[in-house]
């Protein structure tokens, strides 16, 4: 929704994201795999139609469900990726629009165990082995459904 881009957009901003632009800085060559719960409707979503269309979306991996498609999960990996791969003329281009990039499904949105953490690992393990100059990743753990697990 227009929200979430002008969210996307003004973190872009508030990281000088067009005076690196400006100086050619673009992402191009890199490789960065984002490690997130999902990133529904990524396909369809005009902001990352070139990164489709240039084979810039290197591939995907859900290391939940194994189903390998993270097209119809949780939207924060699409919201974060937006703030690096968008490139919408005129509505929002993101930090680095000539990265190339892995979408990685490590996180289940709808609980929280432990597990996530070793798919967290797993997922980190795939990006080096895929050549990932980096990884991008807004997960984070706490609070868990058992709170035995807390830290």
């Amino acid at each position: 929704n227009y929200y979430n881009y002008f969210k996307a957009n003004a973190q872009v901003r508030i990281h000088q994201g067009e005076y690196l632009h400006n100086k050619g800085f673009r992402g191009d060559g890199m490789v960065i795999a984002v490690q997130d719960a999902g990133f529904d409707r990524y396909l369809t979503i005009r902001a990352f139609d070139s990164a489709r269309l240039e084979n810039r979306i290197l591939g995907v991996r859900d290391f939940v469900d194994f189903d390998n498609s993270v097209n119809e999960d949780d939207s924060h990996g699409r919201q974060c990726l937006s703030n690096m791969a968008a490139n919408w003329p005129g509505e929002m281009v993101g930090t680095s629009p000539k990265a190339s990039f892995w979408l990685l499904r490590t996180e289940n949105a709808n609980s929280e165990y432990p597990i996530e953490e070793f798919n967290w690992v797993v997922g980190a393990e795939f990006a080096d082995s895929s050549g990932a100059d980096m990884i991008s990743s807004s997960l984070g753990y706490i609070d868990f459904d058992d709170a035995r697990f807390n830290y």
